[in-house]
């Protein structure tokens, strides 16, 4: 449960899954403490998170008026960012967007509030990660213990 949450943060580990997961681990000891219809929630719960995540960034680009090419210079920032550190993970989304949308003749402004929007994508998902693997810990927890 501790790297799903770790996971929600740091973008190379799966955090709701790993929470997912989690619960499952606890559900094959005896006697098992979930029921069949709190894991197909919770699985389902798990889906649309990872879902929402991974198209929060470019739907918040597209909604502060980001063009079609902020949407992939944010994708192309996070994807680089992956590889090169925690800060960048944040930072090159909103460079990405930025730089996209200045390649494409978008005003300084324009190109900021693209930027701006890939970032609030970003802060958005992990929020929502947070929270949907801080909730299946609470309830791994309170089984437990």
């Amino acid at each position: 449960m501790a790297v799903g949450i770790i996971g929600c943060v740091v973008p190379a580990l799966p955090g709701v899954p790993l929470s997912y997961a989690g619960l499952w681990c606890l559900q094959l000891t005896d006697p098992t403490p979930f029921s069949w219809r709190f894991l197909i929630i919770w699985g389902i719960v798990t889906a649309v998170v990872t879902l929402i995540d991974t198209f929060a960034p470019a739907w918040f680009t597209k909604r502060t008026g980001g063009s079609k090419r902020a949407v992939w210079g944010a994708t192309i920032g996070l994807l680089i960012g992956l590889f090169t550190g925690p800060w960048n993970v944040v930072l090159l989304p909103f460079a990405g967007a930025v730089v996209f949308e200045l390649l494409g003749g978008a005003n300084g402004w324009a190109a900021i509030k693209s930027g701006f929007g890939a970032f609030l994508g970003l802060i958005f998902g992990t929020v929502l990660k947070l929270t949907c693997s801080g909730l299946m810990t609470y309830y791994f927890l309170a089984e437990l213990l």
